[in-house]
């Protein structure tokens, strides 16, 4: 199993909470209509869990992740929202421990990235989906990542999360490899889609930047980082500056691009 870059820092999982169905699973929004019963797969801090419950509503949604931590956040969110059809699971996408044929649709958001076999992950996905149903997984592309200004700062940091993802066990291009991970899966009906966060606008530019400042300092991304002898707490405290510096410059703009899949089972 691949060990998770990000980890579950609260510089990670609150910048996770502003993400909902409609900016994280546009491509898949008709799949959550009343009465279906989804699984959420890495649920994290659950705001996009939670909107899909209230779209699924009376159906049920059962939110899983790998970290005790992240599905205890997803239950506080869901009683802070006063959302009462969902269910919690702590376990491993590559081996669910749940019956087959169990939901009508199975979402993964920024998953696939962080497995150590996202084959065999899309393959328990399947498994558990019923006939008729859909895999819905989507994933960023980091070497598809477009910035501006070109800062040499957010150069080392995107080698950084490059060597890091990688020597963790993790694809950090994953959105590039969706379609292959799929019909290596066994998948035959497959849609592949692609969508973009735009982090250049005034308002989301600074939150951004700021945000990575900080992750990139006190985060695991840090930890691992200086325990593998990837960077120095200066080459960390470089990059965190040049974030500050891009978020700064009214002409910034930063771009990611995600890969998705419509999976039909």
């Amino acid at each position: 199993m691949a060990r998770y870059t990000h980890g579950q820092h609260p510089t990670v999982t609150d910048s996770y909470r502003w993400r909902n169905a409609t900016n994280a699973a546009a491509y898949a929004l008709a799949e959550f209509t009343p009465g279906r019963t989804v699984l959420d797969v890495g649920c994290g801090p659950g705001s996009i869990t939670v909107d899909l419950a209230r779209r699924v509503a009376p159906g049920r949604v059962t939110a899983l992740d790998s970290s005790e931590s992240a599905v205890e956040l997803t239950r506080q969110s869901a009683a802070e929202a006063g959302v009462d059809n969902v269910d919690f699971v702590v376990g491993d996408v590559h081996a669910l421990e749940l019956a087959d044929d169990s939901f009508d649709v199975v979402h993964a958001h920024q998953v696939l990235q962080h497995v150590g076999d996202p084959v065999a992950a899309l393959s328990q996905m399947r498994r558990v989906a019923r006939p008729g149903g859909v895999v819905a997984v989507c994933d960023s592309d980091y070497s598809g990542m477009f910035w501006y200004p070109r800062l040499p700062e957010l150069d080392a940091w995107m080698d950084l999360h490059q060597r890091l993802a990688r020597r963790n066990g993790g694809e950090p291009d994953a959105g590039r490899h969706m379609v292959a991970w799929a019909h290596s899966a066994g998948f035959e009906d497959v849609q592949y889609v692609v969508e973009a966060w735009n982090h250049s606008t005034p308002d989301r530019r600074p939150w951004w930047g700021q945000m990575w400042a900080r992750r990139i300092l006190e985060s695991d991304t840090a930890r691992q980082a200086l325990e593998e002898g990837l960077a120095t707490r200066e080459d960390l405290q470089e990059i965190s500056a040049g974030w500050l510096r891009w978020s700064e410059d009214p002409d910034g703009v930063f771009v990611v691009p995600r890969g998705a899949l419509l999976c039909r089972v």
